[in-house]
């Protein structure tokens, strides 16, 4: 159990008034952040990078469905992968919700994996998902998106992720990637967040936050993976007793 101390009413306001400034600070700072995030410069895409749909193969400009912008949520899946990400699926749980709005408000998102279309269906189906998924198994995208590794590169330690260069094994890694195109056609690569980028996108972490445990990753990790399942693999929890089911 917590150890707060216990207060009197008068004690307790006062206490959650003044936290609620530090609370206002953070907002504030991250509306300036999101500022300084647009003006970033861009990168123009220059490749004609194909993916495999549900529809046939697609070029980049086609994810757009319309829009002009795109977000990219790069998932962890190889392939012939004999697992399935967590950590990914967790955020991939957070995508249906969302995408009803952004649709409305000119943007397309769309889920981009490695293995090819035929390995990703029939884990969005089990996971009853309804966002577009598809396979960069053919191009380079991952790769010019340094998401995912050859054996060359993971061999040589000349792996950059996250604006950092180091030895790394993994052959894929999450993120995500935001694109503009113009009234011209124009593609460009305006942003990318990658690791511990992607924690605002999960919105039960928001709502961990705000309880007396938090996030409770006491695990052997420090992290999501100490506690998270896949969605259809959580134990189920014993219902409690109340006097007026009884």
């Amino acid at each position: 159990m917590p150890n707060n101390k216990i207060v009197s009413r008068e004690d307790w306001f006062e206490a959650h008034k003044a936290h609620l400034a530090r609370e206002k600070e953070l907002t504030r700072l991250r509306d300036r952040i999101a500022a300084e995030r647009r003006d970033l410069p861009w990168l123009k895409i220059r490749k004609d990078y194909v993916f495999e749909t549900g529809q046939g193969p697609k070029k980049l400009a086609d994810l757009f469905a319309g829009n002009s912008q795109l977000i990219v949520y790069h998932f962890m899946f190889g392939p012939g992968a004999d697992y399935r990400c967590e950590g990914c699926s967790f955020l991939a749980d957070h995508i249906d919700g969302a995408n009803l709005h952004l649709g409305h408000h000119d943007v397309s998102l769309v889920v981009v994996s490695r293995a090819p279309l035929a390995e990703l269906l029939p884990y969005k189906q089990r996971m009853g998902w309804k966002f577009d998924w598809v396979s960069s198994y053919a191009s380079d995208f991952n790769f010019d998106m340094q998401v995912s590794f050859t054996d060359k590169q993971i061999a040589a330690g000349d792996t950059t992720y996250n604006f950092e260069t180091r030895p790394r094994t993994s052959k894929d890694l999450p993120g995500a990637s935001v694109f503009y195109r113009d009234a011209a056609g124009d593609i460009f690569l305006t942003f990318m967040t990658r690791a511990r980028g992607g924690d605002p996108l999960i919105g039960a972490y928001h709502y961990l936050d705000m309880t007396p445990k938090g996030r409770n990753e006491t695990g052997p990790y420090n992290g999501l993976m100490d506690w998270v399942r896949l969605h259809d693999e959580y134990q189920e929890r014993p219902q409690a007793e109340h006097d007026c089911c009884s």
